[in-house]
């Protein structure tokens, strides 16, 4: 799938308007926010909110500036975890998972040596995911990404855990979210 694509999907998981004051979200379109939409240029009411806004918003913020679209260049899904990891929790956060999964993954430096825990995607933590998966494989790459998955549904199940309110989001984030890839029938394994 192309990078359209996946934020495509992501805009139809995140739905319209929404103004929810339990959310600590706030005011969102698309699942944009406020700030975020103030930040890349946009002055008008969130409700009028375009959707080719939204998508540029998506593209340069949580697909090309975290890296993510290196990323798939080399493991398409994975990137879309990323990418659905990153608008909720922030990129550097979804970085942060993937470079502690490819850590515990390398069998103690057999593999790879480990990459820093910095919530970026560089050329090391880059070149660590190739070397994983051209040692395990397809099989290998689905282990990776049920790891990244359930850290995904780990950091949600905390969020709720500290800010009950967010208690009433908790099963369809966790369907949509965390789980929706895996449960939804996509095609989660590398090429």
């Amino acid at each position: 799938m192309s990078a359209t694509q996946y934020i495509n999907d992501l805009i139809e998981r995140e739905g319209g308007y929404s103004d929810d004051p339990e959310d600590s979200g706030g005011e969102t379109k698309y699942g944009i926010t406020v700030a975020t939409a103030r930040a890349y240029g946009y002055t008008g009411p969130m409700r009028d909110l375009p959707y080719a806004t939204a998508q540029s918003i998506y593209l340069r913020r949580y697909w090309v500036e975290p890296g993510f679209h290196k990323v798939s260049e080399i493991y398409p899904a994975l990137a879309d975890c990323l990418l659905d990891f990153g608008v909720l929790a922030g990129q550097a956060t979804a970085s942060a998972h993937l470079q502690r999964v490819l850590n515990v993954l390398n069998r103690q430096q057999a593999d790879y040596p480990d990459v820093s825990v910095d919530g970026r995607i560089g050329s090391i933590t880059l070149a660590a995911l190739r070397t994983f998966l051209a040692k395990r494989g397809r099989e290998g790459g689905g282990v990776l990404f049920a790891m990244l998955a359930a850290q995904q549904s780990n950091y949600l199940l905390e969020l709720a855990e500290r800010r009950p309110k967010d208690e009433k989001y908790q099963y369809g984030w966790q369907l949509n979210r965390a789980l929706g890839e895996i449960l939804g029938g996509k095609n989660f394994l590398p090429a």
